[in-house]
């Protein structure tokens, strides 16, 4: 691997000031964690784990998952179709299908609640307590397909203090950002907390066409969290969530192919007869700009009760996620194809575990249910033809509504044990049962305005064609782990995790033509299981001032749920594949003030699709994963003041398994760069900021729809450009 300068620089200074004698550290502190489902340090677990407390990230500046996820080696963010919604990507396990009833192999949860739509994780992060990173198969623990690993994101939790606070950013192309938090004892019993955060900003895109924008901010997100504990040991919280965004975006770069598989960005499009060579990709021809509305709502209810040999923990959630998005698939002044989707989920789920301990034993037991109704729909708009219903204008296309609803039972447990002082042994299973059913259908249907235009057009021209299917999957999940604590600072681990994804259904947008066919062979893929063998350290050194953390690993799959783009569809289909790497995370302040973090993944994955297809890499899935921080606190105007440099390099990857040079990101280093005040008494902070420092041009997705049998363009998505602004916090 070549690195960019900026990583060699980064590389040097941090050799350089390892040296130093530590002082103090600023950023560095105790982490403790729930990755198995009780309090521990992070540093005692067994398990890959990058985590940062809330007010680490007030420190660091971090408001989003993407900032946080760069700070862990060997994990990043993915954005299947731009920025309406992330998935996150973990050792090379990722999933850019953006079929909205498809979920992850990377689970998010928010306050232990699994969020199974991709659509809705794209949520800001404000008022945290801490957010865990967990890389590799967490199913033994966490109830849902966590092959690649999990994210946990844990909001900060009613306390009888009263206490509070609000931030205010003004930031590049008009931003205004908001948020704050109030909260404390209403009585000797009853505890509440009200968090809430708005974004808004101009579109960093320009639009030719019309003089408009594409890609603004208009988001609004809310959490009221009520706690009464009437006994010392019993209590119950209240979780009240919700969020919503209303944005123009589904922006694309038209980089014309007219040749399949081959980039010809100075020919104009055969197709479209357009050619867009300003060189500049944050500006474009977008006749019909597309949008997203997207509203979440979530109600939960999470009960401790401690027994004298026991705690039972009751975890009941509701959640519902609706999105109507649209886009300009083409990237073009013609009107030819705009692609859209649409979600309707409702979810409850229910956990019900019991956890405790000896002296040389801790326990978890449980059982898990989730129930999960989508009524999605995908489809295109094509060009305007004249209805001979009414001889008027009007636009045809596909409508395409589907109905999948899971019901999936799980009992799980786990078990560790001393063996010894130095010597502790884990065992862990999980048996999970899956019932899916899937309904879908093709409709060819005029868009008529004043009628139902998506999920349920109701003026059909021809229904082309229609699948129903039902499958039911039983599962299991386990771990085998020994961790030998060769010191009281250090510890090796050996970790065995057989981790599954549940089985599945694909949606696609067009009718399928042969060799493919509305068979369960081609609509249904089987469950992904994953046999992970790991060996890690985690070491704490300098009197507590330097964590330093490793691990090695190597992943056999069978029936690896592999995306492939056919055509202009997407399709899931299983495959054999093999995967091995290791990580390196390193924390330290060598000397006063001073803190750093460096983190590097290398990540080797091989797909196998059979038929004589050659073995491919997977999608987004960099061999080489860099981060680096350097932050450097000192005194000043009665307070303190903290200069901040971090960036993140991720080497060459694919956006598809063909591999052609059509879906393909060279590498990118992306840095930002800070600036902070804070007083004595930590009420008040000023900070200025600029992230993309160097205003890098970096590729977060493409779609290949190259050549004259399609629409002779490749769409090419970019990440943010240079952004800065300034924040203002006060605490009370």
């Amino acid at each position: 691997m070549t690195l960019s300068p900026i990583s060699k620089r980064l590389l040097a200074c941090l050799s350089m000031l390892t040296l130093s004698l530590p002082v103090s550290a600023a950023v560095i502190e105790e982490v403790v964690v729930t990755a198995q489902k009780r309090e521990q340090n992070v540093q005692e677990v067994g398990i890959a784990v990058s985590a940062l407390t809330g007010d680490q990230m007030e420190q660091l500046g971090f408001t989003n998952a993407q900032q946080v996820t760069a700070m862990a080696p060997g994990v990043s963010t993915v954005q299947p179709n731009g920025e309406a919604n992330y998935s996150i990507a973990i050792r090379g396990v990722a999933n850019s299908d953006f079929t909205t009833n498809v979920e992850s192999p990377v689970a998010v949860y928010l306050d232990e609640v699994y969020i199974s739509q991709m659509s809705g994780t794209g949520f800001q992060l404000f008022d945290m307590e801490r957010v865990e990173i967990l890389r590799g198969p967490q199913g033994t623990l966490y109830g849902r397909n966590a092959t690649g690993g999990l994210a946990h994101f844990v909001s900060k939790k009613p306390t009888e203090e009263f206490e509070g606070y609000v931030k205010l950013t003004a930031g590049s192309y008009s931003q205004v950002r908001a948020e704050g938090a109030i909260g404390g004892a209403l009585s000797d019993t009853f505890m509440a907390r009200l968090s809430v955060f708005a974004n808004d900003h101009d579109g960093y895109v320009d639009n030719r066409f019309d003089g408009g924008e594409l890609n603004d901010g208009n988001d609004q997100a809310y959490r009221l969290q009520a706690l009464w504990a009437p006994t010392d040991n019993f209590d119950i919280l209240f979780n009240f969530r919700g969020s919503d965004q209303d944005i123009d975006t589904g922006f694309f770069e038209h980089v014309s192919a007219n040749i399949e598989g081959v980039l010809t960005p100075g020919e104009v499009n055969q197709v479209l007869g357009y050619i867009d060579n300003d060189g500049d990709p944050f500006e474009g021809s977008y006749d019909s700009p597309g949008f997203n509305d997207l509203e979440t709502r979530g109600y939960s209810a999470t009960i401790n009760w401690d027994f004298e040999n026991f705690t039972l923990t009751s975890i009941t959630d509701y959640s519902t996620v609706e999105r109507d998005y649209i886009e300009d698939s083409d990237a073009s002044p013609v009107p030819l194809f705009n692609f859209f989707l649409t979600t309707d989920s409702e979810q409850f789920s229910q956990e019900i575990r019991l956890t405790g301990d000896t002296n040389s034993m801790n326990w978890v037991a449980g059982v898990y249910y989730l129930d999960l109704e989508v009524d999605d729909s995908n489809g295109a708009e094509t060009e305007p033809f004249i209805d001979p219903l009414s001889d008027t204008p009007a636009v045809s296309g596909l409508d395409n509504p589907y109905e999948t609803t899971t019901e999936s039972w799980s009992v799980f447990g786990q078990v560790e044990f001393d063996l010894s002082e130095s010597w502790t042994a884990i065992a862990g299973l999980r048996w999970i049962r899956d019932e899916k059913e899937h309904d879908y259908v093709v409709n060819a249907v005029d868009f008529i305005p004043g009628t139902t235009l998506r999920n349920g057009n109701p003026n059909i021209l021809a229904t082309i064609a229609s699948y129903s299917g039902d499958r039911e999957d039983t599962e299991m999940a386990g771990r085998l782990g020994l961790n030998w604590d060769v010191s009281e600072d250090v510890m090796l681990y050996f970790s065995y995790n057989l981790g599954v994804k549940g089985g599945g259904y694909n949606s696609p947008v067009f009718p399928l033509n042969p060799p493919l066919d509305y068979t369960d062979d081609v609509m249904s893929f089987d469950p992904e299981k994953l046999n992970a063998y790991e060996v890690g350290f985690k070491s704490t050194l300098m009197d507590g001032l330097m964590i330093l953390n490793g691990a090695t690993y190597w992943y056999d799959y069978d029936n690896y749920q592999a995306f492939q783009i056919v055509g202009i569809d997407t399709i899931t289909t299983n495959a054999d594949a093999d995967s091995h790497g290791a990580e390196l995370e390193l924390q330290v302040s060598p000397s006063e003030g001073l803190d750093i973090i460096f983190g590097a993944a290398y990540n080797d994955i091989d797909v196998s699709l059979g038929g004589g297809t050659p073995e491919t890499t997977s999608v987004q899935s960099p061999q080489w994963n860099l981060n680096a921080l350097l932050r450097y606190e000192f005194p000043l105007f009665d307070g303190t003041v903290a200069l901040q440099y971090d960036a993140q390099h991720r080497s060459r990857h694919y956006f598809s398994l063909t591999r052609l040079d059509t879906v393909r990101e060279d590498g990118y280093t992306i840095s930002n760069a800070s600036v902070s005040w804070t007083s004595a008494d930590e009420q008040w902070s000023v900070m200025g900021y600029v992230h993309n420092l160097t205003d890098e041009e970096y590729l977060v997705q493409t779609f290949d729809l190259s050549g004259p049998n399609v629409f002779g363009l490749v769409e090419q998505y970019y990440g943010r450009p240079r952004w800065g602004g300034v924040t203002v916090s006060f605490n009370f």
